[in-house]
């Protein structure tokens, strides 16, 4: 039955998308009439799209032409690039000019005339779109109902795959095109972006898909505004402070606020400067909590276990530390499975505090610290709409925000640096606009926003008619979009790398001692053959050893041991390289200790304790034994061992190194020998008898009052 209705819905989906296909009206058809002249160099869907481009611009298509003749440089106008950077000459300007209206997201003209771009820049002139695939049509629309989900397929994702497989964008299209509106995408995040979109259509874009994310995007703003314009009293928010997300107002989703052994039900807040947290009381919420994010308070944000009576059972919490709190807080974020609310959570805090953090370090002014919070929440915006769409989960190398990305990245450093570069040239004072060469930075984020109707800037003037490129120039490669690729061109490796990491990880004591037992068996065995030298039971060897090291040590040859050592192991790196080429590293074959049962484990890690325990009360002696020499609470031991410091000291200040290291090996080394043996007890015995007589400083515990901690 399945197949069968597979095969019907194949056959039949001209007719199906005709029930809902609007159908064309008069004013329509006027346009069509009175369209512009085509230009040559272009193809028809390039045709189109600058044609809407000049309709938007209320600039005809020849004085576009006109323009982009003289005002952009002799390199962006070449034969073979001449169709596409007039197609980006007109999308841009175009594009800024749209974003301006607060509700152009919610526009599904903007949405298909965005997608024709990406569309007309892969086949923009007439001998690129004959190699291309076909084209979408302007008329087509999407089949959905009310709730804006699919009228006969469970998932968008699979109907943009069955209805529109053959109108598909790339990821250089993509972007190129998209960030130009600083909502839609960010030059940072584009290519996650574009990856987020596409995990389940092979990597090229549909209509349907992008459109999805638009709707998703434009709710999640819309959500936001709602939050802002609703009345919580209880949050002590700024002027220029904009709710960013809320967790806990759902019974069903409930986050538990850990200090100490108490934790406490509420609603979690996330600001563009602080967290906050408002307790819930007998009906009402209690008064809110405001743990800083943009002070420079030594802030320590980090996934966490936690529990009940702080036991560490759960993988669900993030944990915040800073100097304003006496001990840690954690956010549980309950589940039944997984902790996606969490890993959400988690990071979004993050690209708050690094984006704080970046302002921060470069000393940025007003108007570029606005920038980077306003690049944050947009990338905050975009997270939480293609999570909420596609319910996508990403890594640190592919997460949708800049600065987390930038921090998790091979060279993300660069990337920063470059933005700083950018960001230092914004001036609040000199409105955007279009030059021959180099565009006049703007802040483009911080414009988006403000279109949207957020205010991170009270007293900038952001209204000023202005025409802007952004990060992108037409026909050129931004700096920022150089280093994201050379930095994303290193991800593959690191990502590979860190699977490896995954893969070798083991559990349990007992495996993970084996393990180092056998990859540290060359230093084992070394170990284990100079303390049979040092033995004496090989008298030959022994002496012939001894002899050799001294020599070296006389002639000065142990300067150069760390030296061959050095060559000896890039030699063998070498060897293996040449001769190993193409060939796969084998695994290294370790014996498993046998299993043991819970209680077994448990035994085994109770013993390891004490172990430790007894090693540090005894490190704990020897350091009160030596205060009480420094204070001389023995005075014979004192003295004795003060005229000991003066006797080495003369020795370090008058005799050769090299002399020294001598002694102290012959001493070390001939300690077994048949003729020192006794003389060696003998002294050892006498020195480990005056060590007992000292006695150790005295030491006072002093218990911390729980009444002054709970406060």
């Amino acid at each position: 039955m399945e197949g069968v209705w597979e095969n019907f819905m194949r056959n039949n989906q001209s007719t199906l998308k005709s029930l809902f296909q609007r159908k064309k009206s008069s004013n329509d058809e006027e346009s069509l009439e009175t369209s512009p002249r085509p230009i040559p160099q272009l193809s028809p869907l390039a045709n189109s799209v600058v044609s809407r481009c000049s309709k938007i611009l209320k600039i005809p298509t020849e004085e576009l032409q006109h323009r982009f003749d003289i005002e952009l440089p002799e390199s962006v106008k070449r034969l073979f690039t001449y169709a596409r950077n007039f197609l980006e000459f007109c999308s841009y300007q175009a594009l800024y000019e749209v974003s301006k209206n607060p509700d152009y997201l919610s526009d599904p003209e903007f949405r298909r005339l965005t997608f024709e771009m990406m569309l007309a820049w892969e086949a923009p002139c007439v001998e690129c779109e004959q190699g291309m695939p076909e084209t979408s049509s302007r008329n087509e629309e999407e089949v959905e109902d009310e709730e804006g989900g699919s009228l006969f397929y469970s998932s968008s994702m699979n109907m943009a795959l069955q209805v529109d497989d053959k109108k598909t964008v790339g990821r250089e299209a993509f972007a190129r095109m998209a960030p130009v509106c600083a909502a839609v995408a960010d030059i940072i995040t584009v290519h996650n972006l574009f990856d987020a979109l596409t995990s389940s259509s092979g990597h090229r874009l549909h209509f349907l898909v992008y459109d999805k994310y638009l709707r998703s995007l434009d709710k999640v703003i819309k959500a936001v505004k709602n939050t802002m314009g609703s009345s919580l009293s209880n949050l002590p928010l700024s002027e220029v402070e904009i709710i960013l997300d809320i967790e806990g107002a759902v019974p069903t989703q409930p986050v538990l606020q850990h200090v100490g052994i108490s934790a406490w039900p509420g609603r979690l807040t996330l600001t563009n400067f602080a967290l906050y947290f408002e307790s819930l009381g007998v009906g009402v919420y209690d008064k809110a909590v405001r743990y800083d994010l943009a002070m420079d308070l030594k802030q320590v944000i980090k996934p966490e276990l936690t529990g009940p009576l702080g036991a560490r059972l759960f993988d669900k919490a993030v944990m915040y530390k800073s100097t304003t709190v006496t001990e840690p807080v954690y956010f549980e974020f309950p589940e039944f499975k997984g902790n996606f609310r969490r890993d959400y959570w988690l990071n979004i805090s993050l690209e708050v505090l690094h984006a704080h953090k970046f302002a921060r370090k470069h000393n940025f002014k007003e108007t570029q610290q606005s920038e980077v919070l306003a690049r944050a929440i947009l990338g905050i915006f975009r997270y939480r709409a293609v999570r909420e769409a596609f319910q996508f989960f990403t890594s640190p190398y592919k997460t949708l925000l800049s600065f987390n990305l930038a921090e998790s990245l091979p060279g993300g450093d660069v990337i920063l640096e470059t933005l700083s570069n950018r960001l230092a040239l914004l001036n609040a004072d000199t409105s955007p606009r279009i030059v021959k060469q180099l565009p006049t930075p703007s802040p483009i984020s911080l414009l988006a926003l403000s279109h949207l109707g957020f205010i991170l800037q009270t007293n900038a003037n952001l209204d000023r008619e202005a025409l802007i490129v952004g990060d992108f120039c037409v026909g050129e490669t931004n700096p920022l979009e150089i280093a994201v690729k050379q930095s994303m061109s290193s991800t593959g490796r690191a990502e590979a790398a860190q699977a490896t990491v995954d893969q070798v990880k083991v559990e349990g004591i007992d495996t993970n001692l084996a393990v180092m037992k056998e990859l540290l068996f060359p230093v084992i065995g070394l170990a284990t053959h100079l303390v049979l030298l040092a033995s004496w039971k090989f008298p030959f060897k022994s002496t012939v050893f001894l002899m050799l090291t001294c020599y070296a040590i006389v002639r000065g040859w142990i300067r150069y041991i760390l030296a061959s050592v050095s060559v000896f192991f890039a030699i063998i790196m070498l060897w293996r390289r040449h001769f190993n080429k193409g060939k796969t590293l084998e695994a290294f074959r370790i014996t498993a200790p046998p299993n043991r049962n819970a209680v077994e484990q448990l035994l085994t890690l109770q013993e390891a304790i004490s172990q430790l325990e007894a090693l540090i009360q005894t490190g704990n002696v020897v350091l009160l034994k030596i205060r009480a020499l420094i204070f001389a609470v023995l005075p014979q031991a004192t003295d004795r061992v003060a005229l000991l410091l003066v006797v080495m000291a003369i020795l370090f200040a008058f005799v050769p190194l090299k002399y020294l290291i001598l002694l102290v090996f012959l001493e070390t080394f001939t300690r077994e020998m048949p003729y020192r043996r006794e003389s060696s007890y003998r002294w050892l015995r006498r020195f480990r008898e005056w060590w007992f007589r000292i006695p150790a400083a005295p030491v006072q515990l002093i218990r911390a009052d729980p009444d002054k901690k709970r406060k």
